[in-house]
């Protein structure tokens, strides 16, 4: 299936969609995407076709973020912890991640007119070398593309990302790019895999779980949190809305919050700006080595 969907929305839904754009819509939502294996189970298909029916979700989810106008998308799509089930079913969901990327490949001159940005975020170095060429090239041809962004979690749990936060910060320190004293919240999140980012206005878990499983727990310390029952294959537009009409119900007590902190922000001095490029710049370069490994085999 497409990673681009066209609109499908019939005249009730789409006045329902102007009725919501009405008020604050977020600007970058995070799903959890959880309940393919039961849903699987609850239709008596094998596991893996619950997973293909979720990407498929995943896909539709998207058009509907577009055209709600949210511009920034993250979704949980394979956590560390995941490595710990099944060979069976850690290998089909490799196999089905391969195959997902080879057809966002096909589809890259759709990802530019739609101006869709891919960025994987998560310890790369945990998936094989194929993989890792399929994501390098995902995220190269799709740099420029700058209407909106697409994050996949993958390989990922923020404990991971905390952790290599901090190694990178210890070894700026250990040859004196940075002080003990340059470090701060500011500091810290610019280390994240998620540097690029604003943290999520709005986090959606489906399948009735009531737990972040590891998942942006430093970027959602005032994101708007909505659980819904139902299974993620099983999402649909009006769950989205009501995801959406809750943060809007929410909307001003996270702007008082917001403000709050906001009073006395974080300025890097020159030191840190620096040690800060050199680190992104040894990251981008990683990810054009894997490209260009990808692009002469």
């Amino acid at each position: 299936m497409s990673w681009i969907r066209e609109r499908t929305l019939n005249w009730f839904q789409l006045l329902a969609l102007k009725i919501i754009r009405t008020g604050h819509v977020p600007k970058h939502v995070a799903f959890i995407m959880d309940g393919n294996r039961r849903y699987a189970n609850k239709q008596k298909v094998a596991g893996i076709e619950g997973h293909v029916r979720g990407f498929d979700k995943l896909a539709e989810t998207l058009s509907w973020c577009r055209d709600l106008g949210i511009t920034e998308v993250t979704v949980y799509a394979f956590s560390i912890e995941n490595y710990n089930r099944s060979k069976e079913e850690v290998d089909g969901l490799m196999e089905l991640a391969k195959c997902k990327f080879m057809r966002l490949l096909e589809e890259k001159d759709k990802l530019a007119e739609q101006g869709v940005c891919i960025r994987v975020i998560g310890n790369l170095s945990l998936l094989s070398e194929d993989m890792r060429k399929l994501i390098a090239e995902a995220m190269i041809i799709t740099e420029n593309n700058k209407k909106a962004t697409l994050n996949l979690a993958f390989s990922y749990t923020s404990k991971d990302e905390i952790t290599h936060a901090i190694k990178d910060i210890a070894e700026g320190v250990k040859h004196a790019d940075i002080l003990p004293e340059d470090i701060n919240e500011s500091l810290i999140s610019q280390c994240l895999y998620t540097y690029k980012s604003s943290n999520p206005d709005l986090l959606i878990r489906t399948s009735g779980e009531v737990r972040f499983s590891d998942f942006l727990l430093w970027q959602i310390s005032n994101t708007c949190i909505y659980f819904t029952n139902v299974l993620w294959p099983e999402f649909s537009l009006w769950n989205l809305f009501s995801a959406v009409f809750y943060y809007q119900r929410c909307y001003s007590d996270l702007q008082k919050v917001v403000k709050i902190q906001n009073l006395e922000p974080q300025v890097h001095n020159d030191r840190v700006s620096m040690y800060l490029n050199k680190l992104h710049h040894e990251r981008q370069v990683m990810i054009e080595n894997m490209y260009r490994s990808s692009v002469q085999s």
